[in-house]
């Protein structure tokens, strides 16, 4: 081995869902939204000066903190932006997750948080859920590093009440708490009032779920002004051009209709629940998930095997092989009525 090979900082990625070149498949594999993005992003983009593209965007992004702030109702100080919901948590563990003890998350969550760790050299420990794959808060009163958990759950959908939240905090005072709530749109509760009450807890959400705007890559977090300009601080010394003017214009008129957004996320959770109940009469078994996917287990058969011949039959949904507690279940984006119909069929068929 060459000297120089020594000094690679070696990680396993992230793996994400597979993005079918056929454009011809049911996708339900990556949770994103199956309505467009709002009206006005249309507009956006086809009124924009592409002239503007010489120019440098807003480092400080002003236009989308702002309405972000008015959407929440906070003042433009609490929010941060980044692209993507990955990309201001990837910042958050570089500006926050510093201290020797390990940081704590679950052991069955979103699988870029142990990627963050390890790419940054920050220790962790896992905690396991219960064995309703719930979070257990007193798992969580032990020295740490810092807290980070999704609620809704990912990929088990499971909703933690706030009140469970902030039993977390309270016993976390001494290091920043992270409340990921890239699905809260589709039915939880948000943490967010707790950043008044609390000067250590950042909310993080994006929009890539409930509008719709997963292939222009905006996420944001919500905390104390002293917390928002110490991610800024790292922001700056890192990429001070972050999103671009295109996506800057397109998120700000999607997070300003909010007629649309309370209409779409409606769609999505009644489809949801007409799914749910059409999966447990086929004998599959899940949490009663609170997000825009269902975790489910099928009845008499092998989850990796449905997976295989729901993919034969241009039909995609995501099964985890690890951990192994895990690896019976699929999860299921929620499409379009159309598409889920499609789905039972297919799985009524397959049943008989």
């Amino acid at each position: 081995m060459r000297d120089w090979e020594n000094n690679i900082r070696r990680v396993v990625p992230y793996t994400p869902g597979e993005q079918p070149k056929n454009t011809c498949v049911i996708k339900l594999n990556t949770n994103e939204n199956p309505y467009p993005p709002a009206p006005g992003v249309k507009e956006v983009l086809s009124n924009f000066n592409t002239d503007d593209l010489r120019l440098y965007p807003d480092p400080r992004v002003d236009k989308l903190v702002n309405a972000i702030a008015d959407f929440y109702k906070i003042d433009s100080s609490k929010v941060f932006v980044g692209v993507g919901s990955d990309d201001v948590l990837a910042m958050i563990f570089m500006t926050f997750f510093n201290s020797k003890k390990p940081i704590l998350f679950p052991d069955i969550t979103y699988s870029f948080y142990d990627v963050w760790a390890d790419m940054l050299r920050i220790p962790y420990e896992q905690l396991p859920l219960s064995d309703d794959f719930s979070i257990v808060p007193s798992d969580y009163y032990k020295a740490n590093g810092g807290v980070v958990f999704p609620n809704p759950n990912a990929p088990t959908g499971k909703i933690m009440p706030l009140d469970e939240i902030e039993d977390i905090i309270e016993h976390n005072q001494d290091v920043i708490v992270v409340v990921d709530e890239a699905y809260v749109d589709f039915g939880g509760e948000s943490a967010l009032p707790l950043i008044d009450k609390y000067d250590n807890v950042i909310v993080v959400q994006t929009f890539s779920k409930s509008r719709s705007l997963a292939g222009s890559r905006v996420g944001f977090a919500m905390a104390s002004p002293v917390l928002i300009k110490y991610l800024n601080d790292v922001k700056y010394s890192f990429n001070s051009y972050t999103m671009d003017r295109i996506t800057i214009e397109a998120a700000t008129a999607a997070v300003k209709d909010r007629a649309y957004f309370e209409e779409t996320t409606a769609k999505v959770i009644k489809t949801r629940e007409w799914t749910k109940t059409e999966l447990k009469r086929l004998g599959f078994t899940f949490c009663d998930s609170k997000s825009n996917f269902i975790f489910a287990k099928p009845a008499n058969v092998s989850a990796t095997k449905l997976f295989e011949d729901l993919k034969a039959d241009n039909i995609f949904v995501r099964h985890f092989s690890s951990p192994e507690r895990i690896n019976d279940y699929l999860r299921i984006s929620i499409g379009t009525d159309e598409q889920m119909h499609t789905l039972i069929k297919f799985l009524e068929n397959y049943s008989c």
